[in-house]
Parts: structure tokens; sequence; C-alpha cells
């Protein structure tokens, strides 16, 4: 496969011609030289990594030094794909020069190609001069995972007509601050669409509905290799996760049995080198 790494541009160009974006989450190098493999166009290395791959009960404790360290393996794995950092929870949500500051970080130490934070109309002037400051900004809104507990915790948002149109408005305050893209997570599939009709910049929905520019899924759920929680709106593609759990079981039961390693999986020596190692040791 002929892969061509994705640039800013080719974002409103995917938008105007009706070509959907493809996004899932990668963690490390293993996982993105498997997504660089395939014809997905969007790595977001995401602060979900707190909960699949630090044990957190939220996304909340992931620090800007977690970020880059797992940043880095992704894009060295991944060169033909775009990488998304995430902004983690107060990284830019203390000022401004905060923002711009480890937004630079993401993308100078990790290596990312854009940057992702959380929130609407009031984090647009924080979006704004990240912008101007030359760092791409991809946003999120609808449920912000850093701030579920203000929002009632992990729910769909914008069910009533009040809500709805604060999303709406968050869109596109961050729209005229400069993001290039959006992140919509469970607000109604009719919400997610009258955004993305709206917007001239493209829509990745995750949980909100089939009208979007584009969908993002984490690794671990589309694969079931997290069973912690499970969103309606994930879509479990296969269960490696029990491939896993079996083929560790059946690593177990053969090296209890005796059976592994077998002289297929061992070395040998050669039989007049180990007759000289015999006579030097002498008998057992």
């Amino acid at each position: 496969m002929d892969k061509k790494k994705l640039t800013i541009p080719d974002f409103k160009e995917f938008k105007k011609a009706g070509r959907k974006i493809k996004m899932v989450t990668a963690y490390d190098y293993s996982q993105a030289v498997l997504v660089d493999k395939s014809e997905i166009e969007l790595i977001l290395v995401g602060d979900s990594l707190g909960m699949v791959m630090l044990g957190y009960d939220c996304t909340v404790p992931v620090t800007m030094d977690d970020m880059i360290h797992h940043i880095k393996p992704v894009v060295r794995g991944a060169p033909h794909t775009f990488i998304v950092g995430d902004m983690p929870f107060g990284s830019y949500n203390t000022c401004v020069a905060d923002a711009v500051r480890n937004g630079n970080r993401i993308l100078k130490e990790g290596g990312a190609d854009c940057v992702k934070l959380e929130g609407g109309v009031a984090v647009a002037p924080v979006v704004k001069a990240m912008v101007e400051a030359g760092i791409p900004v991809m946003a999120h809104i609808g449920l912000t995972p850093q701030t579920a507990t203000a929002l009632g915790g992990f729910k769909v948002q914008g069910k009533d007509a009040a809500m709805a149109r604060k999303i709406i408005d968050d869109a596109v305050a961050l729209e005229e601050a400069g993001a290039f893209a959006i992140v919509i997570e469970c607000v109604p599939a009719q919400i997610g669409k009258i955004i993305t009709e709206k917007l001239g910049i493209p829509t990745i929905g995750i949980g909100a509905g089939p009208w979007c520019d584009g969908q993002v899924l984490v690794f671990h759920d589309m694969l079931g290799m997290y069973d912690r929680m499970m969103p309606k709106f994930v879509k479990r593609y296969a269960n490696v996760g029990d491939s896993i759990v079996q083929a560790l079981n059946k690593f177990a039961e053969e090296v209890n049995t005796g059976t592994f390693p077998d002289m297929e999986h061992s070395f040998t020596i050669k039989k007049e080198e180990l007759e000289k190692v015999l006579s030097e040791i002498g008998p057992a």
C-alpha cells in the first residue's frame, strides 16, 4: 500500500471531496507500526493512555511528560500517518502562555503533527493564541473526558435544546479561533450532523453519529483489549484480548507439561564440540 502522510491543508480538501477521515488511538511503537500498515490516516496519542496504559480511573492524572513519553515512539512507528498529540489536563487551562509552551513541547519534543485540546467557547482564545504561535490545533467538544465530572459523568451531551445549542456555538467559536478540525464526542447524531454541515472544517465523531466527516475509536476498545468500560458507540472489530489470554494459558500449559520448548525451538552444539565439553568437565 502506497500511503502518503496527510498535511493540514488536506483536511479541508477531504471535507470538500466528501472523503471520510479515519483516526484511531495508539500509545506505543508496536501499536503505531500496525496502524501505519493500515488505511487509517490519523493516530491520536490520546490522554486515554492514562486509563488503558497506566491504569488510572480517568484521564486527569496524565502529565505532559507522560504524553511526550508515549508520543515519541508512536511518531517513530508511524512515519506515514498524521500524529495528533493530546494536551493533558492542566497543560492549557492555566494560562495562554502555558498552553503555547506545552503545545510547543508536544511538537518539538514529541514530534506530533498537531495538538488536541478539550473545550468550547471558553478555550477559543487559547486556541487562537496557539494557532497564531504556529501550533496546529484539533479541538474536542461534547463530552470532554477531562471535565466529565463537571458534566455529570460519562454521558451523552446535548440532549436538550439549550445544551445542543451551546455545543453548536462551541464548534463555531473553535473554527473561528483557527482549529483545523473538531472531534465531537457523545452527542446525538442529529447534532453531529448540524455541526458538520455548519462548519467549513472537518468533524471527527466518536459517538456523534454517521454524518461526521470522520470517525475515531480507541485502539484497545475496538480490538477488545480493555474491558473496564464499554461505551455504546464502540464497535469491536476483533477480540484480541481473549486471543492473548488463550495464548498465555497455552504457553503456561506447555511449560508445565514440558512440551515447550522442544528441539525445534532450541539451539544445538555439534557432537564433537559437546564431547570436548564432556571430557573436560567429567561425568555428572
